[in-house]
């Protein structure tokens, strides 16, 4: 009866291991095709806050003097 148990406790950590990587192997995949996009888009849009920042300083500035 322990043998039967030891080896489906044993079976169910090798399910568990093949799915983690799985998991593993689906992220890599997408990090790699959607790593690039993702970049741009946070670049983008620390670009677009930054020019704001800049113009909302500029702005201030003219309308104290």
């Amino acid at each position: 009866m322990k043998k039967i148990l030891k080896g489906k406790k044993a079976q169910g950590l090798v399910e568990y291991i093949l799915i983690i990587a799985l998991i593993a192997i689906l992220v890599i995949g997408g990090v790699k095709l959607f790593g690039g996009k993702v970049k741009k888009s946070f670049k983008d849009a620390a670009e677009t806050i930054s020019e704001e920042v800049n113009t909302s300083i500029e702005n201030k500035d003219v309308i104290e003097d």
